[in-house]
C-alpha cells in the first residue's frame, strides 16, 4: 500500500504595475534615479515600470525613428500598467513636462488610475505664470499677460489653493501628493480597492 502527499501551491499575490511618468528620465543620474522609484514600488507591494527600462538600440541615435520608437515602447508600458505615477513638478517653465502630460492623458483614455506628485511647494498655476510674465486684471475680470492671453485661477477643491496646473491636468488626477513614495501608496490603495470591489 503505497501513499502519495499531495502538495498544495498557492499563487502568487498580485501586485498593482505602476508606470512612472516625468520628467525623471532627464536627470543627470536617470538610470539611478529610476531605480529609486522602482524601489519604492517594490517597498509598497507594487512593480514599478520606469520609461528607461526600453531597449532601444536598433536605431539611430538622436533619428526620428529613434524618437516613434521610444514613444511607441512608453505607450506599451502604459498599455500594461495598472496606473501611473506623474511627477508634475514645473519643468522648464511655470508648467509640468508636456510629454508627462501626453501620457496622463493616454493613460487616462485607456481607463488607467492616474495620481500625481509635486517635489517642493504646491503653488497654484497663477502664482507659477506670475514668477515669469507680467499678469495685469483687466476690466473684463481676467488676468492677463503681456500679449493679453487669459491666465486660468480656478481653485482646488478645498476652495483655497489654486490648480496646480492646467485645469485638464489638475482635474484629471485622482490625487495629488507632495512625494513619490506618498503618490505610490495612493496608486496601491486605489488599486487594492478596486480589486475588492471584483470579489
Amino acid at each position: 500500500m503505497s501513499s502519495s502527499t499531495t502538495t498544495t501551491s498557492t499563487a502568487p499575490e498580485p501586485k498593482p504595475k505602476i508606470y512612472l511618468a516625468g520628467p525623471d528620465v532627464f536627470y543627470p543620474n536617470a538610470v539611478a534615479r529610476g531605480q529609486e522609484l522602482k524601489t519604492l514600488c517594490t517597498q509598497h507591494g507594487a512593480i514599478g515600470l520606469f520609461p528607461l527600462d526600453n531597449e532601444i538600440s536598433s536605431v539611430e541615435l538622436g533619428s526620428h525613428a529613434m524618437a516613434d520608437a521610444i514613444r511607441t515602447a512608453n505607450m506599451k508600458l502604459i498599455s500594461s500598467a495598472d496606473g501611473i505615477l506623474a511627477n508634475m513638478t514645473p519643468f522648464r517653465g511655470p508648467s509640468m513636462d508636456v510629454g508627462t502630460a501626453y501620457e496622463m492623458g493616454a493613460g487616462a483614455a485607456l481607463g488607467k488610475h492616474i495620481v500625481g506628485y509635486l517635489k517642493g511647494e504646491k503653488l497654484g498655476y497663477t502664482k507659477k505664470v506670475q514668477a515669469v510674465h507680467k499678469l495685469e486684471r483687466h476690466t473684463d475680470g481676467y488676468l492677463r499677460d503681456e500679449q493679453g492671453w487669459s491666465v486660468e485661477e480656478f481653485l482646488e477643491v478645498d476652495g483655497e489653493n489654486g490648480l496646480v496646473d492646467n485645469l485638464m491636468i489638475s482635474c484629471g488626477v485622482e490625487k495629488l501628493c507632495m512625494s513619490e513614495e506618498e503618490g505610490i501608496k495612493a496608486l496601491v490603495d486605489i488599486w487594492r480597492r478596486k480589486q475588492e470591489g471584483k470579489q
